[in-house]
């Protein structure tokens, strides 16, 4: 088995659970197996979601995805760790969390379950090249060669490389036949245009709130995704902004036209909210607004909709003046202040890349491996687990899921 991370280390406990005569070798380039654990969810690993489903994911068909989500679910995530001394905890969105908010309590769990299963994980054995040799595999490493009937690929993808994901496994699998979507990082911060101070992320850099951006593929909208943005110094971030981000590198990728728009009032659609401002803007003074307030100004009437450091940065992007009473609004006006609230353009020109990405985007096509048994349709014996697949999912616990889900599937067709 090549590679030690999430994927890895699960289908290694969960294939000698399975069949505790069989010898298993686990191999990982790294003296210590499990960084990226160590470093997911701020340090303290989301390991799965309350509800998990195959419309969280994308790449792969979904109706594949789902097989896989079913035979190993978020609730048997949690007995699993239960089992392993990691009770879990709910918070925000379905986000289910250790106890300890130990990332560290996590790899350390699945470290002893490894151990204890009498699976062999050998540290700093690099692989660097896996072979078809004699009706199994010849695996090369930096500490010798390896011959193996069947050998399971949980590589990861090539998101924060500096944990060991390098993209090495994309090599392993295309010399072996496999066709390999082309990669782009996911769940990444988005840059935007704009590096003065007077950028608008700049000036609002550190700034948080609920937004709903959409990206435009080809001029139709392809994604609606809602949640929390964090403008910063370079540009976006936060959960929204991460799972859109694949969204836009993909279209990038491509060739297609892609924009990006944030409705900064997600509650609200241009027609809902310019019958709010017309109302709240008759034509002339005295002006009672829907909460009373009369002759408010825009920038305080808008800051009741928004953060106000937010309000603030739209008007001057809008050439509003900050002090104009609402009721001094035109029609044009009004329309134009709408219409930046709820289409606010964001211009994307790239991500920060794999050293800031939580997932990859693309790899071996999902329709080349059988999914009852993570087996590769086109080189018998191989089997693929995890992020080295072409899926993906959305911030929140999901991806770990897909890790855990595929390393099951896996490890019970590896124990036949």
């Amino acid at each position: 088995m090549v590679g030690a991370g999430a994927a890895g280390l699960a289908t290694a406990i969960f294939a000698r659970r399975a069949n505790p005569a069989g010898a298993l070798a686990l191999l990982d380039g790294a003296r210590t197996a499990g960084a990226k654990i160590l470093v997911s969810g701020g340090t303290r690993c989301n390991v799965t979601n309350r509800v998990v489903s195959e419309t969280d994911f994308w790449g792969g068909r979904r109706t594949l995805i789902g097989r896989v989500l079913r035979a190993f679910t978020a609730d048997d995530t949690v007995r699993f760790f239960r089992e392993l001394n990691v009770p879990l905890h709910e918070e925000a969105d379905g986000k289910l969390f250790p106890d300890s908010n130990r990332a560290r309590d996590v790899l350390d769990a699945l470290l002893r379950a490894v151990e204890s299963s009498g699976a062999h994980l050998l540290a700093g054995h690099r692989v660097l090249e896996v072979e078809r040799a004699d009706g199994g595999f010849r695996v090369v490493t930096s500490q010798g060669v390896i011959a193996s009937r069947r050998v399971v690929l949980a590589t990861g993808g090539q998101s924060l490389p500096k944990s060991g994901s390098d993209g090495t496994g994309f090599r392993f699998a295309q010399r072996l036949g496999h066709a390999i979507v082309p990669t782009t990082p996911a769940l990444a911060p988005l840059t935007l245009a704009g590096a003065d101070g007077k950028a608008m992320h700049r000036a609002l850099a550190g700034v948080s709130h609920d937004v709903e951006l959409s990206v435009w593929v080809d001029g139709r909208i392809t994604a609606r995704l809602r949640g929390a943005m964090l403008w910063t110094h370079f540009g976006i971030s936060g959960p929204v902004a991460l799972n859109a981000s694949r969204h836009w590198l993909r279209a990038t990728l491509e060739g297609r036209d892609v924009r990006v728009t944030a409705n900064l009032c997600p509650e609200e659609t241009f027609d809902s909210l310019d019958r709010l401002w017309t109302t709240a803007a008759p034509a002339r003074p005295p002006v009672r607004t829907p909460r009373g307030r009369p002759k408010r100004s825009i920038l305080t009437a808008l800051a009741a909709l928004v953060p106000a450091s937010v309000a603030a940065a739209i008007l001057e992007g809008l050439h509003l003046e900050a002090s104009l009473e609402l009721a001094h609004l035109t029609r044009a006006e009004r329309r134009r202040l709408v219409h930046g609230l709820t289409a606010w353009p964001l211009a994307v020109t790239g991500s920060r890349g794999y050293s800031y990405a939580e997932a990859t985007a693309g790899g071996v096509a999902l329709d080349e491996v059988n999914v009852a048994t993570m087996e590769s349709r086109i080189c018998p014996g191989l089997y693929l687990v995890g992020e080295i697949l072409d899926v993906d999912g959305r911030i929140g616990g999901f991806n770990f899921q897909w890790a855990w889900s595929s390393a099951f599937v896996a490890a019970r067709a590896l124990s036949t």
